[in-house]
């Protein structure tokens, strides 16, 4: 009997884990279940609530929106913000409930994704006004130039636009973490790089170019006094 007892021994054990494990596991999977129930009404009132302020409005006119229709969504900026926080409630639950598990290891990978996804927030509500902006100045610098009428404003107006964007897109890329230095770098290269590349041009040979653009775009008007001299001399 002693010999067999010591045999029923592992089996013992192993059902009482399984016996402790057991409440642990349902307990988990009504956190994920609760999570994913809390996840479908936080995206549904969220994206409700974005297009009662007319988020979406501000999206459309800064860009967004068209931009993804290009790439394929068949969402708006909006339904995407509702999509970022449907997942991040339910890998908050599943946190929860791989932490009472005591799964250490899934644990710490769902906690890095869980902090990733606010900065993900940012940086889209940062692509968001920050597109709108730059298309505002844009069409500041337009409206401007043509009041002054200035030649060539709707190009003046995109150089605006789009120098803006490029330190919107690098903001956002600093918010997500991608790239760091190495893109803050590689901007301050080629722009250096643009930059020295335009001087040279214009020492070198531009400056023709550039005093007809000059001329295009603000025509000298001679002076009326000056005009007899010229014709006596």
């Amino acid at each position: 009997m002693e010999n067999f007892s010591i045999y029923l021994e592992p089996a013992r054990a192993f059902l009482v884990q399984i016996g402790s494990f057991l409440p642990r596991l349902l307990i988990a999977l009504v956190v994920v279940i609760g999570g994913w129930l809390l996840a479908k009404v936080a995206r549904f009132a969220f994206t409700k609530a974005l297009r009662a302020i007319n988020f979406n409005v501000l999206t459309e006119r800064a860009g967004l929106d068209g931009f993804l229709r290009q790439g394929g969504m068949a969402g708006d900026t909006t339904s995407i913000f509702g999509l970022l926080l449907y997942w991040l409630v339910v890998l908050t639950a599943a946190l929860i409930a791989f932490n009472g598990l005591g799964l250490t290891y899934i644990t710490d990978l769902l906690g890095r994704v869980v902090w990733f996804v606010p900065n993900v927030f940012v940086a889209l509500l940062v692509l968001a006004f920050g597109s709108y902006f730059a298309r505002f100045v844009g069409d500041t610098v337009v409206t401007y130039c043509r009041n002054i009428k200035l030649q060539d404003a709707a190009l003046l107006g995109k150089l605006a636009q789009y120098a803006i964007m490029v330190f919107v897109v690098l903001i956002a890329l600093d918010q997500i973490k991608v790239g760091g230095d190495i893109v803050r770098q590689s901007f301050l290269v080629i722009l250096t790089g643009i930059v020295f590349a335009l001087a040279l041009a214009f020492g070198l040979g531009g400056r023709d170019w550039a005093a007809d653009r000059i001329q295009h775009w603000w025509p000298r008007v001679k002076n009326e006094k000056d005009a007899p001299d010229h014709e006596t001399k």
